[in-house]
């Protein structure tokens, strides 16, 4: 029990600041002040938040002086601010970031909207997102689509009322109409497309090297001596498997190799779409010799198939992938690629996103190609 030192009093007496880490107390009975040594303070109830009132009735100072400590005003003597961050822990204070982002008008904290995170480009665009956003003192918050327009369009609408100060985002299959990016771009919120972009919005995109990349995987396997090339494409309306296909058509053309539309099978990367696939091409009477599939995952799931049946890989046929990924390097035997560099594509858009909000009205949107890389394995190598 605390008493007064000068008339022992122990009912009148009050809180009144501290000094060098000592509370101060004023008794009203006697009008004289007295310090005693600081003690632990009672933390707050369970589902209590605590606030700077809080730590103010605590130590016995204003609210205001709490804020100006924890902001590191240099108004605040030292002795004081560092009494006032103990009490700040040992009551398990926590900023309300709402109420701060509402003061200041930002959040530092940046929205993102992908397909699908289970595939590993994603996971390392990502990853490359929250390395960039960290060092940049930004938050991220990650939604999924999960490959559904109705989604998606929610996930914008929730991250944009949770007052986030940009958007990443790669649409889903199922997107067509981009009004939803429409309604917040147009309100000024900074927007950047990477992968799966929407060409018709004045937005900053970060796109990948799909036309040269397929380009190049399909003259592999051309100058591996492979003549019936099948291609086991993407969904039509999804813009970068046009852009894979007219790469294929377009190596194809280069070296004098005939289109054929029975070798040409659209899928939406569903591994029974991948086997339905392979079931119509060894059904032709002249089957393929090799395979491209513009989703790296189809051509392993394709490989796995080839080998229940005994179908010798590359010998009989050979097989590459767009992208790439660690399963692709143990499968036996390994994927020729083309490697996209998802972490670079991470930190690319996110880097942008953040000149953006920064710049404001006074940001150029461009895009951006992140140039891949062939990897050749032995999936293809038929010489």
């Amino acid at each position: 029990m605390i008493q007064c030192t000068n008339c022992q009093e122990t009912q009148n007496l009050v809180k009144a600041g501290f000094v060098r880490g000592k509370q101060r107390f004023l008794c009203k009975s006697c009008e004289s002040y007295f310090t005693v040594q600081t003690t632990p303070v009672t933390p707050a109830k369970k589902n209590h938040q605590t606030t700077i009132v809080d730590i103010a009735k605590a130590l016995g100072v204003a609210p205001s002086t709490v804020s100006r400590a924890l902001n590191n005003s240099k108004e605040i003597n030292e002795n004081t601010r560092q009494e006032i961050l103990r009490v700040a822990q040992e009551l398990d204070y926590r900023p309300n970031l709402l109420a701060q982002s509402l003061n200041r008008g930002a959040t530092n904290t940046i929205g993102v909207v992908i397909p699908d995170i289970q595939r590993p480009f994603f996971a390392g665009v990502l990853s490359g997102i929250q390395q960039v956003a960290s060092n940049a003192g930004y938050r991220v918050m990650i939604c999924q689509s999960n490959e559904s327009h109705s989604t998606e369009t929610l996930n914008v609408q929730a991250l944009m009322s949770s007052q986030v100060d940009g958007l990443l985002i790669s649409h889903s299959v199922e997107t067509t109409s981009f009004e939803h990016i429409k309604l917040h771009l147009n309100r000024g919120i900074p927007i950047v497309h990477f992968d799966r972009v929407a060409y018709e919005l004045p937005t900053a995109k970060v796109i990948l090297d799909n036309f040269r990349g397929s380009f190049l995987l399909v003259e592999h396997l051309i100058k591996q001596g492979c003549k019936r090339i099948a291609i086991c494409a993407g969904p039509k309306e999804l813009l970068i498997s046009q852009e894979r296909f007219e790469g294929y058509k377009s190596a194809l053309q280069e070296y004098g190799l005939s289109f054929d539309p029975d070798l040409v099978y659209h899928i939406g990367f569903r591994k029974n779409e991948a086997v339905d696939a392979l079931n119509q091409w060894l059904s032709l009477e002249s089957p393929p010799d090799a395979i491209f599939a513009v989703h790296h995952g189809n051509a392993i799931e394709l490989m796995v198939e080839l080998k229940k049946r005994g179908i010798k890989i590359p010998a009989q046929i050979a097989v590459a992938g767009f992208g790439d990924d660690q399963i692709a390097e143990l499968i036996e035997p390994a994927l020729t690629v083309f490697h996209q560099f998802p972490l670079q594509v991470g930190e690319i858009a996110a880097n942008t996103l953040i000149n953006n909000i920064i710049d404001g009205d006074n940001f150029v949107p461009e895009d951006i190609i992140v140039q891949g890389k062939l990897v050749v394995r032995k999936s293809s190598l038929k010489i």
